[in-house]
């Protein structure tokens, strides 16, 4: 089936397909290790790019990082839902 012949809602439900053999195959966690890995990367290079700060009060630092990213996206989602409704 040619790429252009499928619809939007088509593309997802192959795309999901693929996901779900994919992790019937494999440990999700094995196959998202390397960019969960430079995900949270990032947090740490962010509060200590230099790497001056004890292990411990650098994981604490990146800890609250990544929540404040996500309270962030949680936070940004909401006002967007509430503009959408009006």
């Amino acid at each position: 089936m040619r790429r252009e012949s499928l619809t939007p809602s088509e593309r997802v439900m192959r795309a999901r397909m693929a996901a779900y053999t994919l992790h019937a195959r494999r440990d999700p966690r094995e196959t998202t290790k390397a960019a969960r890995g430079a995900f949270n990367q990032r947090f740490l290079d962010e509060v200590d790019p230099e790497r001056r700060l004890p292990e411990r009060e650098r994981l604490r630092r990146a800890d609250a990082a990544r929540r404040a990213y996500f309270t962030r996206l949680a936070y940004l989602s909401a006002r967007k839902r509430r503009g959408a409704s009006r």
